[in-house]
């Protein structure tokens, strides 16, 4: 493959991503949060990249997001300064590589428990403090305290070592929820102003929640990644429309072995089995009646039935993914096109950089 290469002549599979729609999904969510007054900072285990990092900075976004510690230092190399790590750190090696990480750039992460706590205490240094967020379970139901007063207490023990800085208040909500999360957030902040504690960050998170924002006016800042590719999840979701989804895996009928069912190229190792809450496993843009019912490793077994319209055997298909964060990790580089021309290269730098 090679930049001026028509994209339907690739190899397949592939994921492909659409420049014109992407940098339209760039300027679309930074002019939302610009037009509320609210800071972002793009999730990057989206796209792993950081050249697409870059334009999201250069839109206006105000640092990262990682997920690892591992992937945290892709970005750092890569001469990314500002990195929030949304992840309870664990264990001697992450530690130790957290502390490093710290040494050379601006650094926040979370914490839901002291346990999480006194590891990064005993790990960090006092003249060089770690920012640490308190992690708050506002209804979403995975990590975090469970109530504003367990909130502000954990910030209280936070706060008072001199390795660690308290950074503020995090939290990943239900879809929908934005009055608790916004009470939860005050409630909690108002007890740490009764301990004489500064809260200076509220950050709220999730593509899920991205374009109510604005209704949990107490969040200094929002966090949210899939938005730069879109997926099925995010249409579902009311988001963006199929026209809005940058990424598409670009695939190949490989068989018909009956007139009601094909055979694509593009296995688990291509789509990856997450459904997300969906019956089957993408949308074949071409055949929007189409339906991905199983995957094995390297095929896709696609329901024709409802089709009047049948793909032939070499065809090639355009696959919009039920979430495009896991795609991209199964790729060594993204291909990137306009107007079907192949326009640049990109490797995902952090790829498989889940530790």
């Amino acid at each position: 493959m090679h930049v001026g290469q028509r994209v339907d002549l690739l190899s397949t599979p592939h994921p492909i991503i659409d420049e014109s729609v992407l940098a339209a999904n760039i300027a679309r969510v930074q002019g939302y949060m610009d037009e509320h007054g609210i800071a972002f900072r793009p999730h990057i285990k989206t796209h792993k990249i950081p050249e697409l990092a870059r334009e999201q900075l250069a839109a206006g976004a105000t640092g990262i997001n990682c997920q690892k510690v591992s992937e945290a230092e892709v970005f750092a190399d890569a001469g990314f300064n500002d990195i929030l790590i949304t992840y309870n750190i664990l264990g001697p090696e992450k530690l130790s590589a957290l502390k490093s990480l710290n040494d050379r750039v601006s650094l926040s992460v979370v914490a839901d428990s002291a346990h999480t706590v006194q590891g990064l205490a005993g790990a960090m240094a006092p003249e060089r403090p770690l920012t640490v967020l308190v992690e708050c379970d506002t209804g979403g139901g995975r990590c975090g305290v469970q109530s504003p007063e367990a909130a502000a207490n954990l910030a209280k023990s936070i706060a008072g070592l001199p390795s660690l800085r308290f950074g503020g208040l995090l939290t990943f909500p239900a879809s929908n929820t934005e009055p608790t999360v916004e009470a939860y957030l005050v409630k909690a902040k108002s007890i740490l102003s009764e301990m004489g504690i500064p809260c200076p960050a509220l950050s709220n998170g999730g593509t899920q929640s991205l374009f109510s924002a604005h209704l949990v006016p107490s969040a200094t800042e929002h966090r949210a990644g899939t938005y730069i590719f879109n997926d099925r999840a995010t249409v579902r979701a009311g988001h963006c429309g199929i026209e809005q989804c940058a990424m598409h895996v670009l695939a190949t009928v490989v068989s018909r072995p009956t007139d009601e069912r094909a055979i694509l190229d593009s296995g688990s190792k291509t789509l990856t089995s997450d459904l997300s809450g969906f019956e089957d496993y993408g949308h074949l843009t071409e055949y929007p009646n189409a339906r991905i019912t199983t995957l094995s490793e390297e095929h896709a077994v696609v329901d024709l039935t409802a089709c009047s319209q049948k793909p032939s055997i070499g065809q090639r298909v355009r696959i919009v993914p039920n979430h495009t964060c896991v795609v991209t990790n199964l790729f060594d580089r993204l291909v990137f096109h306009k107007d079907g021309v192949v326009t640049r290269i990109l490797p995902v730098m952090a790829r498989g950089q889940v530790w």
